[in-house]
């Protein structure tokens, strides 16, 4: 189980960030200063550093200028508010391995993660997910289903991968709001059940299985 450094000062996306990494089979620490994170991420313990800027005892360029002083192996996606072009050229040349703005989708910043912890070999067979004979492919943002090509949104696209990657479980509402619309969301909103019919529409109904007062269930079709 990859261990998961949260370098983040604020509770409410740094505990949606973690319960989600955990959720999803790691395993994450939160720092909500930067001395701490800085001091965590030197003892070696974690895979991958998920990094803000604006952090209160001072600032993500100097934590990451720290860390990269001892450590230079340790994957650091940088996660903040910042969007801005110089912000971003200075996180990638400081040492950064990637750099994601907020808002964002947990499955987007979940499948950078990945990306991150994998071999350089795995990552072009780990894009292409396949649950019989329907394949989705998220590097070019493709879909197939029996070799005839669907074309999906965005946000159905986010839905489609969501499923395929955990085929045969149980998804809440809740789960499929944060992970493809972000965790700035209304839980009371009915997008989620929106988008499965768009996808039952285009996919088929078959494969999608409503369970009743819990969520939605993707599986092939017996």
């Amino acid at each position: 189980m990859s261990q998961i450094l949260i370098i983040e000062d604020e509770e409410r996306i740094s505990s949606f960030v973690a319960k989600g990494l955990k959720a999803s089979g790691f395993q994450p620490t939160v720092a909500d200063t930067g001395k701490e994170g800085a001091y965590l991420a030197q003892t070696g313990d974690f895979e991958l550093v998920i990094l803000d800027l604006g952090l209160p005892d001072e600032d993500g360029f100097s934590v990451l200028a720290s860390i990269r002083s001892t450590n230079q192996g340790t994957p650091v996606i940088i996660l903040t508010a910042r969007s801005g072009i110089d912000d971003t050229v200075a996180g990638l040349e400081g040492g950064a391995d990637d750099y994601m703005s907020k808002p964002f989708r947990f499955e987007e910043l979940l499948a950078r993660v990945r990306l991150r912890l994998r071999p350089q070999a795995a990552v072009a067979e780990d894009q292409v997910i396949r649950v019989g004979e329907l394949e989705l492919d998220s590097g070019s943002r493709r879909t197939r289903l029996r070799g005839r090509e669907i074309d999906l949104s965005a946000r159905e696209f986010g839905l489609a991968e969501a499923f395929m990657r955990n085929p045969g479980q149980v998804l809440s509402r809740e789960q499929l709001l944060s992970r493809v619309w972000g965790y700035d969301f209304d839980p009371g909103s009915n997008v989620v059940d929106v988008y499965v019919r768009y996808l039952r529409n285009k996919l088929g109904a078959e494969w999608f299985t409503t369970v009743r007062g819990m969520g939605y269930r993707f599986e092939e079709p017996s």
